[in-house]
């Protein structure tokens, strides 16, 4: 099935907006898995046959490779997801109201580049819409059997100074749903929100989601869940640090490097070229080097025991296997999904799996930061 994408339903995105496309796939992957005959299909073809497991946050992770956020914001597919056999699946970014996001068209595929550039915009429907919507879903289906991640976005409208608030409300609401809560102060498309990866804006969102946490956790006599922070990569290495080490001291529980980037390669391809001078966040390969980096530096500068979620350019079992030998716990795709198709988990686990036995690693938390070491 791998092979029958990259030669048929990816030359067919050419002739689609890539926005469209992007809502027909998820439409189709939600219905082939609500139908209890399609859904043992799907998992025939596309779930990985090894298990690579990760213990992380209180929970195995039967792999360390799941889905990025940005794919399925309004949790959709989420029975879809589970079935090809994603490790975890992360939702949004979910803002605290709903949103149509930016004007289209606002999504467009690098297709010789392997790259997406996107002025998404945070749409999404809101923290209540699809508070509903989890509701409805647990009740039919109960809790998902892989983690569940929320990414939490900022309200376009919402001023900085009540940034804290619009980020621990959607968390509040969302809480009893999600597994991990991964706060999003990187995306490009949502004026001056990096401002708010600087040292006080970081702190005020931390400390109000902690408080929303503490809370929860306690009405709930449950567990508190994991925060992660999500950075972005247009920034130096000593202000990587910073933030790594801002975020780990005011409690953060793990980072995720990187979100997409407002830097463009060079290309010779007119299209590409096209795609590159459009405005937005940048995500594919070309952002893969880059990231692999932002892992090494934050393994170094952290720790080894701080989890960091590594997403970026993964298109293969090679270019995962870089991003956990450069310190990265856990990994996550997106554009990956849209030039490689729903294959991808196979060939990464399955990949993964065939070089860690030709390897002198005894599983894959040995090969974690192994080449940062």
């Amino acid at each position: 099935m791998g092979a029958g994408y990259r030669w048929f339903g990816r030359p067919l995105l050419r002739f689609q907006d890539s926005e469209k496309a992007h809502g027909r796939s998820l439409s189709l992957l939600r219905l082939f898995s609500s139908n209890p005959f399609t859904r043992p299909l799907l998992k025939l073809l596309y779930k990985p046959k090894r298990s690579l497991p990760v213990e992380l946050f209180g929970r195995t992770y039967a792999h360390p490779f799941g889905l990025a956020a940005g794919m399925d914001k309004n949790a959709k597919a989420l029975l879809g997801w589970e079935a090809t056999g994603l490790a975890f699946v992360e939702i949004g970014g979910i803002t605290m109201l709903e949103q149509t996001g930016n004007p289209k068209p606002r999504m467009f595929r690098a297709p010789h580049a392997k790259a997406l550039v996107n002025r998404m915009g945070f749409n999404n429907n809101g923290s209540e819409k699809i508070q509903s919507t989890l509701e409805k879903h647990f009740s039919k289906h109960g809790r998902p059997g892989v983690p569940l991640w929320v990414n939490l976005g900022k309200s376009k409208i919402t001023p900085l100074d009540e940034a804290p608030m619009d980020y621990a409300t959607t968390m509040e609401r969302l809480w009893s749903y999600g597994d991990v809560f991964v706060i999003n102060v990187s995306s490009p498309n949502t004026p001056n929100l990096r401002e708010l990866q600087g040292d006080e804006g970081l702190k005020s969102i931390l400390v109000a989601c902690h408080e929303v946490n503490n809370r929860c956790s306690s009405q709930a006599e449950h567990e508190k869940k994991p925060i992660l922070v999500k950075v972005a990569p247009d920034m130096t290495s000593e202000q990587l640090i910073h933030i790594a080490q801002t975020a780990k001291a005011n409690g953060a529980d793990g980072i995720v490097v990187s979100n997409t980037t407002v830097e463009r390669p060079e290309s010779g391809h007119k299209r590409d070229q096209s795609v590159f001078s459009q405005q937005g966040g940048m995500s594919g390969q070309p952002l893969k080097e880059r990231s692999t980096d932002m892992i090494r530096t934050v393994r170094k500068a952290t720790g080894k025991d701080w989890p960091i979620i590594g997403v970026g350019g993964i298109a293969s079992a090679d270019d995962a296997w870089e991003k956990l030998a450069a310190g990265a716990t856990l990994l996550q795709a997106y554009s990956g999904f849209v030039f490689e198709g729903p294959a991808l988990t196979k060939s990464v686990v399955n990949g993964l799996h065939k070089r860690l036995q030709a390897s002198p690693h005894t599983s894959i938390i040995d090969l974690i930061g192994s080449s940062s070491e």
